[in-house]
């Protein structure tokens, strides 16, 4: 099975997110794909199947599969385009998300239509404030437990207890976000409870970061920077019931996967 290693939203080697792409030719049971994921230990692997004209695709950290993850979909818009039906500018996933679909735009851009998740306001506690190591002056939920801060020199300075970050209310990941000095807004995820103590860039919490702050700041097209130790930058538009998420993808390494 030919596997990928790819930076996405990066333009350069070593920033970004690393994510791991599958291309699979058989069909492979959910425990298969669990393993590899685990034995790959990067915060994704995604597993790209054909279906027509479309692709099949699945999501696995290296301890339970996610219904949605951006720069893994980036990812394997990347290695389709480029390894397996060169050239192709348009692609359609299917997903537990439903479809989502990625274009190739100008200046090698991946332009990712992804649903909206409109976070809903909920009471904080000083547990957040306690787990995240900032105070949280405000707290929403959707999938993820999105956590407002100060400033952006908040989120970099953030320092997270892990084990307090499990005890927060169910969610995948908790998401710490501030209005931006280097973007529109910043954010840091975090995600102990599915293997990723803290994930370097993750569009999939865009997708309640940009109808947050698209009302806050009055703006539908907007940059976003997640303040990881490697960051990467997101281009951002919000389109009502759906999120527009672009960032650049640089190929790592290539090669197969042989010990199936």
């Amino acid at each position: 099975m030919k596997y990928y290693v790819v930076d996405s939203f990066a333009d350069k080697l070593f920033s970004g997110n690393p994510a791991g792409v599958c291309l699979v030719e058989h069909e492979l049971d959910a425990q298969t794909m669990q393993n590899i994921a685990a034995e790959n230990n990067l915060s994704e692997t995604a597993f790209v199947k054909r279906n027509g004209d479309s692709y099949d695709l699945r999501w696995f950290t290296p301890e339970i599969e996610v219904d949605l993850c951006g720069h893994a979909t980036l990812a394997s818009a990347f290695v389709v385009t480029n390894f397996w039906d060169k050239g192709k500018r348009e692609m359609r996933f299917n997903t537990q998300s439903g479809e989502l679909r990625v274009s190739v735009k100008q200046d090698d851009l991946y332009e990712m239509d992804f649903p909206a998740w409109e976070p809903k306001p909920v009471e904080v506690t000083p547990l957040m404030s306690q787990a995240v190591g900032a105070q949280v002056l405000e707290a929403h939920l959707s999938r993820d437990l999105l956590l407002l801060v100060g400033s952006e020199e908040n989120v970099v300075n953030l320092a997270p207890d892990f084990n307090l970050l499990c005890e927060l209310p169910d969610c995948v990941g908790v998401i710490v976000t501030a209005k931006g000095n280097s973007a529109d807004f910043v954010s840091r995820f975090f995600a102990p409870g599915a293997g990723v103590p803290e994930d370097p860039v993750t569009g999939s919490a865009h997708a309640q970061l940009i109808p947050f702050w698209a009302k806050r700041l009055d703006k539908k097209v907007m940059t976003a920077r997640q303040l990881s130790k490697r960051g990467g930058e997101l281009f951002c538009e919000y389109c009502g019931d759906r999120v527009k998420i672009s960032g650049k993808a640089v190929l790592y390494m290539q090669g197969e996967i042989v010990g199936l």
